[in-house]
């Protein structure tokens, strides 16, 4: 049995956001829509300050809440251990959105990528319009549609369903890793078999002690953090008692 789990190195991510902008690109989400996104959080007073960048996605939780309150089985366990969703099924009635305590389920409230299906050009006679642009590059509605992503889910996912990461399965299967990992510039992000003592998930798990979000909830997310960025010196100092 095979267990996907993918490990993130806070010590070598830099906050470029490559993992945001390689997913979109892939699996052709609209605007507001982020299947990988991102925490940030500043803590402390000037000058004593600590900025946090956490990158994140679907957890692919083992027990995962979403399934579990989905009523028609449009979210569900794939090989793997990766979470699905099947936008067929999805009755739009967002109790997966409800039941995440992650908060990285989104719903489509309007039809996807609007603003390239017009036929009007913004200046007549001078600007081309937008569907006509991607029409011309050889896009489908968006002038960078990623065709590959029709392979295991809808290319686009239609108004009225929820859609969320799904590790890349229709790379996984082609034997190729999930797109935010292979275009990380850092290698922050690590992919493979959890279940698999010798893969590089499992070694650096067993090197540093990782920690997951809101494992107190008994999800089991197989989204992992190790390490921590710290760039600092501070002045070598004993410390006192006055």
């Amino acid at each position: 049995m095979t267990k996907w789990a993918m490990v993130i190195d806070h010590q070598r991510c830099v906050g470029c956001g490559a993992c945001i902008v390689a997913c979109k690109n892939e699996n052709n989400t609209p605007e507001g829509i982020n299947w990988s996104y991102k925490i940030t959080e500043t803590k402390g007073v000037f000058p004593n300050v600590r900025y946090h960048y956490i990158p994140t996605l679907c957890n692919h939780c083992e027990d995962a809440p979403c399934v579990r309150g989905c009523p028609t089985q449009a979210m569900h366990k794939a090989e793997g251990g990766i979470t699905m969703h099947d936008p067929d099924k999805c009755i739009g009635c967002k109790a997966c959105i409800i039941n995440c305590p992650y908060g990285v389920i989104y719903y489509n409230w309007d039809t996807p990528f609007k603003e390239w299906r017009g036929g009007e050009a913004l200046i007549p006679g001078v600007t081309t319009a937008p569907g006509e642009m991607a029409e011309k590059v050889g896009g489908d509605v968006i002038p960078y549609y990623n065709p590959e992503r029709d392979a295991t889910l809808d290319g686009i996912r239609p108004r009225g369903v929820v859609e969320k990461c799904t590790f890349c399965d229709h790379r996984i299967t082609e034997g190729l890793l999930p797109y935010c990992v292979e275009r990380c510039p850092a290698d922050a992000r690590i992919f493979g078999d959890l279940d698999d003592p010798n893969s590089e998930v499992s070694k650096l798990l067993g090197k540093y002690k990782p920690y997951r979000l809101k494992e107190h909830l008994g999800t089991e997310p197989k989204v992992y953090y190790i390490r921590s960025f710290n760039p600092g010196e501070y002045k070598q100092t004993k410390g006192g008692v006055k």
